[in-house]
C-alpha cells in the first residue's frame, strides 16, 4: 500500500483566543460520540457554540439537543424524519433551519461560520461530509474512521491542499498523537519512532473459544466490557474488525505502513496506545476509558481544558495486562492487515463488506462467525484497483455491498 511518507499537516496553534466562541458542527450528534461532544461543549459555553447538528432519524433526541444548544441548522438523513423535525421546530418557534440528505450534510460541514467539524457519522455515510469539511479548510475532529479507510490518500490530499486541520478522535489514534513528537509529520524515521503499538481491549469475547463464538447473539456482541458505543462499532470491536479499521486509519494519520503497527491486546483499556522509539523508550497515554478525553483534547489542542472525565486511579487499576491477538479466532484483524498491504480499493471493499455482514448479523440473518466469512469472500471475489478518484472508491464500495449481499442471500438459499 503506497502510504505517503509524511503524516498530514497538523495545526500548530489553537483557534480560540478568548474572542468569539468557536463554531462547531457535529455530524452524528445523536450517537455516542456526538452526545459526548455536546457534553464537552456544554461545559464551555463561553468557548464553543453549536452551529449545526445532524442525525439519521432520531428526531426526539435531536430536538432535545436543539432546545438546549440552539443550532442554526439541523440535518436529518431520512426525509420523513426531517419533516417530523421541521413540524416540531416550527411549532416550538425554534430559529433552526432543517436540511436533509447528503447535500445537507455537505452544506453544514462547510459553512463559513463553522470552525470545527466533529465527523462522527458511522460508516461509509460519513465520507462525503468529511471530505466537504476538508475542502472547506475546517478543523476536522475525525471520529469516522471509514473516511480514511475508504479514501486514504484522497482524503489526506484534500486536507493538505485546502489547509484544513485533521485531529484524531478515536481514543487510540488520539493517544498515539499525544505520544508522538510535535514534528512527527517530518516522517517517523526522522523523529526516531520505531513502531506504533495500537492497543485493543479484545472485546467481550477475548477468551471465548470457537464453539462459543458460533453461538454469540447480537445482544452479547453489543455488550462491550469497557466502552459505551453504538451497536455497529460494538460488533466491530467484538470481531476485532474495529481494530483492523483503526490500523488502516493509523497508517494514513501517521504516514506509516502496516508492518510498523503492532496490535496489542490490553483488557483494562487504561493505556489507549503507545509509541516505541529507537532508543528503547516507549511513551504511552493513559486515562479513564471515556471518549470525552480525546474529544476535549482535539477541540482545545494545543491547549487543555476540562472534559468532565473521572480521574484515573492507578491504585484502583492495580494491574495492566497485555496479550498477542489471536488471528485465528479473530480473522477480521488478519483481513484488515491484508487489505492494508494490498492497498488501492481493498480497504474500501473490506469496509463495505463488513458493514453488510454486521447489518445482517444484527438483523439475525447470519451468525457472528459468518461476519469474517462474508468479508473474506467479498475480498476474494473483487479485484482491488488504485483508488485514484472518489468515484472509483464509491464504485468499489457499491460493488462490495452488492457482492456481500448476494453471498448472504446464497447462504440462505
Amino acid at each position: 500500500m503506497e502510504f505517503q511518507l509524511t503524516a498530514p499537516p497538523y495545526p500548530s496553534s489553537g483557534n480560540f483566543s478568548g474572542g468569539a466562541p468557536v463554531g462547531v458542527t457535529v455530524l452524528g450528534a445523536t450517537g455516542s460520540i456526538g452526545v459526548s461532544t455536546l457534553d464537552v461543549i456544554g461545559r464551555h459555553p463561553d468557548r464553543y457554540r453549536v452551529v449545526a447538528l445532524t442525525a439519521n432519524r432520531q428526531v426526539d433526541r435531536l430536538l432535545a439537543q436543539c432546545r438546549r444548544f440552539k443550532p442554526e441548522f439541523v440535518v436529518l438523513a431520512d426525509s420523513d424524519a426531517a419533516e417530523q423535525a421541521q413540524a416540531h421546530i416550527t411549532s416550538e418557534g425554534l430559529a433552526t433551519t432543517v436540511l436533509t440528505g447528503i447535500e445537507g450534510l455537505e452544506t453544514v460541514a462547510s459553512l463559513e461560520q463553522t470552525d470545527q467539524v466533529m465527523a462522527a457519522i458511522v460508516g461509509a455515510a460519513g465520507l462525503r461530509p468529511s471530505l466537504a469539511a476538508a475542502r472547506a479548510g475546517k478543523r476536522i475532529l475525525l471520529a469516522n474512521k471509514e473516511a480514511l479507510v475508504m479514501s486514504g490518500q484522497l482524503f489526506i490530499d484534500e486536507v493538505r491542499d485546502n489547509h484544513a486541520e485533521l485531529l484524531p478522535i478515536d481514543s487510540e489514534h488520539n493517544a498515539i498523537f499525544q505520544s508522538m513528537p510535535v514534528d512527527f509529520d517530518r516522517g517517523l524515521d526522522a523523529v526516531g519512532v520505531e513502531k506504533i503499538l495500537l492497543t485493543a481491549s479484545g472485546g467481550p469475547f477475548r477468551t471465548a473459544d470457537a464453539a462459543q463464538l458460533e453461538k454469540v447473539t447480537p445482544e452479547q456482541a453489543c455488550a462491550h466490557p469497557n466502552w459505551s458505543m453504538g451497536r455497529k462499532i460494538s460488533v466491530d470491536s467484538a470481531t476485532m474488525m474495529n481494530k483492523g479499521l483503526e490500523l488502516i486509519e493509523a497508517c494514513w494519520l501517521f504516514g506509516t505502513t502496516p508492518d510498523r503497527i503492532q496490535v496489542v491486546i490490553h483488557p483494562q483499556s487504561v493505556i489507549h496506545s503507545m509509541v516505541s522509539y529507537v532508543d528503547g523508550s516507549v511513551l504511552a497515554q493513559l486515562g479513564h476509558p471515556d471518549m470525552r478525553t480525546p474529544i476535549a483534547h482535539a477541540m482545545a489542542w494545543p491547549q487543555r481544558m476540562t472534559s468532565g472525565v473521572k480521574r484515573l486511579d492507578l491504585f484502583d487499576v492495580a494491574r495492566l495486562d497485555f496479550e498477542v491477538p489471536d488471528l485465528v479466532r479473530f480473522p477480521c484483524l488478519r483481513l484488515a492487515y491484508e487489505a492494508a498491504a494490498e492497498g488501492g480499493t481493498a480497504p474500501a471493499i473490506l469496509n463495505a463488506a463488513n458493514e453488510i455482514a454486521v447489518e445482517e448479523f444484527l438483523a439475525g440473518r447470519t451468525t457472528f462467525t459468518d461476519i469474517p466469512v462474508v468479508v473474506e469472500t467479498t475480498l476474494n471475489k473483487l479485484t482491488a484497483v488504485p483508488a485514484e478518484s472518489l468515484d472509483i472508491v464509491l464504485d468499489a464500495d457499491r460493488a462490495a455491498r452488492e457482492t456481500a449481499q448476494d453471498f448472504v442471500k446464497g447462504m440462505h438459499a
